[in-house]
């Protein structure tokens, strides 16, 4: 789950780490009336949006006085910013955020992550930041380090430096930044956050570190302990079919194609997707209903499938062991009598009971195409859909 940077930067600040003084609002006089307690010469104004990118798109200005604060809230508040990760779409700005300027000195580039391959914590950090990392790491490759951690309760000062030591510090300002290390690291293991970007980490004229901006990402799996983190979900930053299907336990991604698919285990799921994008399309999501789905689970993501209008066909996928295919193709058939499918449907069953589940969708009465195997289904609906 992704949080807003206000928010994240309230997180850190509660586990030590040093952000500028800054309001959030919802509406442009209630920013500005907030604002009048920040003691600074100027302000900086920002979108907050679940993308990256807002200052090349517009979403962050530094303003003199009050006033000006005043005029470009009024025009950012509702504007549609459209950046490198939002798409062609845009996001609509809903919320503000505006904090003391800073007076920087030098940039840097700090993250922390799960490193699921090596099963411990990488830090990644760079001398050069304020710009996308990943423009770094294909120009100047040399600049970024990573510095993996075994997962423990607290971070050694030796691991602490060896991820700061290209930042190349004098040792007063190594101090903070060990400091700082520490503070996220304990912060990232206490909220079980899958990653935490600072970017730009900045050294300030007056030799403070400081996270001038945050990013931070949660695992969605861990929620269920971290009630507090939880309600800091926007869900107007969120895919609403994603939010629908969340609300049937439903692993639901909207992605851009035209094929929309339902299949039982993130795996085939994923293999599904592959054979479709063999064939020359592209897969319209990737939907995960689970190995014991109901037939009112599977009712659902028919029709979350059928609400993207991209959906030019669909490709039913199941392999049978716990999920039964009498069960599904039942699930289908209800569907199918409350909305209205004008759309090529595929649909494969292999495993338990599919004989049974074959014969329920025969009897149905539906406009379906049957697949005797994978490659058999990829190829007849990318074929019904051109």
């Amino acid at each position: 789950m992704n949080i807003h940077e206000h928010q994240a930067k309230k997180i850190l600040k509660k586990y030590g780490a040093v952000v500028p003084e800054g309001v959030f609002a919802l509406t442009v006089d209630e920013l500005v009336e907030k604002a009048k307690l920040l003691k600074t010469k100027q302000y900086v104004l920002k979108a907050q949006i679940h993308a990256g990118g807002r200052g090349k798109a517009g979403g962050v200005k530094i303003l003199n006085t009050l006033e000006e604060l005043k005029v470009a809230a009024k025009e950012l508040l509702g504007k549609k910013l459209i950046t490198h990760q939002t798409g062609p779409e845009g996001r609509e700005v809903k919320r503000l955020y505006a904090e003391e300027s800073s007076n920087i000195d030098k940039e840097f580039y700090l993250s922390c992550l799960v490193d699921r391959a090596s099963s411990k914590i990488a830090f990644i950090s760079s001398d050069q930041g304020g710009m996308d990392i990943e423009e770094v790491a294909r120009n100047n490759p040399e600049k970024i380090i990573t510095t993996k951690i075994e997962m423990n309760n607290e971070i050694s000062d030796k691991d602490c430096e060896d991820i700061i030591k290209i930042f190349n510090l004098n040792e007063n300002i190594k101090s903070q930044a060990i400091s700082l290390i520490k503070s996220i690291y304990t912060m990232f293991i206490s909220t079980d956050a899958n990653m935490v970007e600072i970017n730009p980490l900045i050294l300030t004229k007056e030799e403070r570190i400081v996270c001038l901006d945050a990013k931070v990402n949660f695992d969605s799996n861990a929620l269920f302990r971290h009630p507090d983190i939880y309600e800091l979900r926007d869900l107007n930053e969120e895919e609403p079919t994603e939010i629908e299907a969340s609300k049937h336990d439903l692993a639901y991604i909207k992605l851009d194609g035209s094929i929309g698919c339902m299949v039982n285990g993130a795996g085939l799921a994923m293999a599904t997707m592959d054979i479709i994008k063999l064939y020359g399309k592209e897969p319209a999501n990737f939907l995960d209903v689970g190995g014991g789905a109901s037939k009112e689970k599977v009712s659902a993501a028919l029709k979350i499938i059928l609400s993207d209008k991209n959906v030019k066909g669909i490709l039913i996928n199941i392999f049978g062991g716990i999920m039964r295919c009498d069960v599904l193709a039942q699930g289908v058939v209800d569907a199918a009598k409350e909305i209205n499918i004008e759309v090529p449907l595929v649909v494969r069953l292999a495993g338990t009971n599919f004989k049974e589940g074959k014969a329920i969708l025969d009897n149905s009465g539906l406009k379906l195409i049957s697949a005797e195997n994978l490659d058999d289904a990829a190829i007849k609906i990318v074929e019904a859909i051109k």
